[in-house]
């Protein structure tokens, strides 16, 4: 089994990275290969409603100039998916939600070919914003028919400097049990 992770901070291994850490190591821990994409610095263009996803079914979006078509492939070959983002005024961060549109466009122009993947969010916030950023990760997965555990609370953690949420146990412990639970669900999914 395998999870993929994308990282859409702006901010390369900072709090978002740190924590998807957490879950990953826990995955890795049952058994379960993992995967980090860093999507920052990548210049990532967001859905043009052009519909040719729709008119060739190819699981592929015709934007080819930057990493998105090599993100769905990923997600396709992965039986899991994080998506984690820092709560930029209480929304995901650019690059996450271009990756959210076209993927998801590409997902239901080839019959929700992501369906039935396990799917989580993780996310960083300073102080507020973060439920919604929570629920648009949320609304990707569900829209897409995946399947989403939850974990004994949502799936955060606060800090604003790189590695201030190291100081969230809280947090850190959600994570940890995200990470067990996602392992379980995928071990459960993948014996059927």
């Amino acid at each position: 089994m395998k999870v993929v992770a994308f990282n859409g901070s702006a901010r390369k291994d900072g709090n978002t990275a740190i924590l998807i850490g957490y879950v990953s190591r826990e995955l890795e821990k049952q058994g379960v290969e993992t995967e980090l994409i860093q999507l920052s610095g990548s210049r990532i263009h967001g859905c043009i409603a052009c519909m040719k996803c729709f008119e060739k079914k190819d699981q592929r979006c015709s934007v080819k100039d930057d990493i998105v078509n090599d993100c769905i492939e990923k997600m396709l070959a992965a039986d899991g998916i994080i998506l984690g983002s820092p709560t930029y005024f209480a929304n995901v961060s650019t690059e996450m939600k271009a990756l959210i549109d076209r993927a998801g466009m590409v997902s239901r122009a080839n019959n929700d070919m992501l369906a039935r993947k396990v799917g989580v969010a993780v996310v960083a916030v300073r102080r507020a914003g973060a439920i919604h950023v929570f629920n648009s990760i949320n609304h990707f997965f569900f829209i897409g028919q995946m399947v989403v555990p939850g974990s004994s609370y949502w799936n955060l953690g606060m800090g604003r400097q790189k590695g201030e949420v190291e100081k969230d146990d809280e947090g850190i412990q959600t994570m940890k049990k995200l990470g067990r639970n996602m392992a379980w669900l995928l071990k459960k999914l993948h014996d059927e």
